[in-house]
């Protein structure tokens, strides 16, 4: 039988052509999602003075769809042309993000953000199974961390930009613009539409057929076996099997279980201020808008920092990756909390680009185990369990900080809040050799794949 070709790591991933259409319409739709979130965000907390409970609700709509879709979704994604359902959900986000600009209030606001998110929850394991498909082994962290840099590059030029845009335009200019960059996102993908499951079976059903040719004796095989081999791959690549094969081999796989356990946890804390930094941030500094926007840039700076200097290390243990990280955001959102009305802009800055730092930490590491120790024909099902879980976490965790802001103080639940994740954190990082037994690669990647991105 034919061997696939497998793909060949290169001294410079920017030398494939197919990743880097896939970066660039990442970085399209990372970026317009900024821009997108700062004004919602602006619209909802300055413009419409709304409660944390109602706030809360912006999260729990969003999540909805992740509860309901999530692994369907990763699952869909497995077994069709992932570049075709990308451009799909593109120009679906596109479609909804240009409704929002109708709508008179935040009752009519919900209703479009789950239907936009659900639109998202198709696109994300789409988009790590195609990366799975095009990018070498030996190229995957270097992928893994590009894809994580563009993420928070975008808190960091996004945020800076949508400020800038609201003081001489409006929260209605900026959504314009996330639909435009939607468009493209989709139009730079339109050449990779013909990579999918139907590329793998064709060149599977040639393979199979060189074989029959080399060994004619496999015919005589009686007939009633040939009916059951017929029948036995078509029930194994039915949907909802592969959907049990996902969950099957998430939960016998104790790497990428632990993994999920150890970050579900935090979540759970981290999602319940999430959307609570404009309730704190009218507190800390009342009327002054754009604060949201220079703090998220921060954010997104230490992460963008972080991840340059992983992307050059091409190594991390879990550990410290996963554990340093919940250290370092619990650490920085306590410390958001203990600051009072005045508190000059340099320390609120320091403070947001440690939490960059730990949420660099944590993402890098956090996708790099799920995609290196996951199958190529699997990604798509285990990153929608990830999302289906997180669904579940956002429809609780947001509502239950609302009403925390609200029985005790924006800063006193981002205290107890940063407190619980940095105590998480430090088990993590006290247990690592407990939590994550299995090695990941030794630790790090092989050191020949060491190189530089240049």
């Amino acid at each position: 039988m034919k061997e696939k070709k497998e793909l060949q790591s290169t001294p410079s991933i920017w030398r494939n052509s197919r990743f880097t259409r896939m970066f660039a319409a990442h970085t399209a739709a990372s970026f317009g999602d900024w821009f997108d979130a700062i004004a919602i965000q602006v619209l909802v907390a300055y413009r419409w003075e709304a409660d944390p409970m109602l706030i809360a609700l912006i999260p729990v709509v969003m999540a909805l769809p992740g509860l309901l879709l999530g692994s369907i979704a990763g699952t869909l994604a497995d077994r069709v042309h992932k570049a075709w359902l990308m451009i799909g959900c593109d120009a679906a986000i596109a479609l909804l993000t240009l409704a929002i600009l109708a709508v008179p209030g935040p009752a009519w606001l919900l209703p479009l953000l789950g239907l936009r998110a659900a639109a998202g929850v198709f696109q994300m394991p789409s988009q790590q199974g195609l990366t799975r498909t095009v990018v070498a082994s030996g190229d995957l962290f270097r992928a893994t961390s590009l894809n994580g840099l563009v993420n928070q590059a975008s808190k960091v030029a996004g945020p800076l930009l949508g400020a800038m845009t609201l003081t001489v335009l409006s929260p209605q200019a900026c959504i314009i613009l996330n639909a435009l960059l939607r468009l493209c996102s989709g139009l730079l993908l339109w050449p990779l539409r013909g990579i999918g499951p139907a590329l793998a079976s064709t060149d599977q059903q040639a393979a199979v057929a060189d074989e029959l040719q080399e060994k004619p004796a496999l015919h005589a095989a009686p007939e009633a076996g040939d009916a059951r081999m017929r029948e036995e791959p078509v029930r194994a690549s039915g949907f909802l099997s592969q959907w049990r094969e996902g969950w099957a081999f998430l939960w016998r796989t104790r790497m990428l279980l632990h993994t999920l356990i150890f970050g579900l946890f935090g979540l759970i804390a981290i999602l319940m201020i999430d959307y609570q930094f404009p309730t704190l941030l009218r507190v800390l500094a009342p009327g002054n808008e754009s604060l949201l926007g220079w703090l998220v840039s921060a954010i997104g700076a230490g992460a963008v920092g972080c991840m340059l200097v992983l992307n050059r290390l091409n190594r991390i243990s879990a550990g410290w990756g996963l554990g340093g990280g919940y250290v370092l955001v619990g650490g920085a959102i306590a410390a958001l909390g203990w600051a009072q009305p005045g508190t000059g802009l340099p320390v609120l800055l320091t403070i947001g680009a440690t939490l960059g730092i730990g949420n660099g930490l944590y993402i890098i590491t956090q996708n790099y185990i799920l995609q290196a120790k996951t199958p190529a024909d699997m990604v798509g099902r285990v990153f929608g369990i990830q999302s289906t879980v997180i669904g579940a976490i956002m429809i609780v965790s947001p509502l239950a900080g609302g009403l925390l802001i609200q029985m005790a103080g924006a800063g006193t639940a981002f205290v107890w809040i940063g407190l619980t994740v940095g105590v998480l954190g430090l088990a993590g990082l006290l247990l690592q050799s407990v939590i994550w037994r299995e090695p990941l690669a030794d630790s790090s990647l092989a050191p020949e794949q060491n190189v530089d991105l240049a």
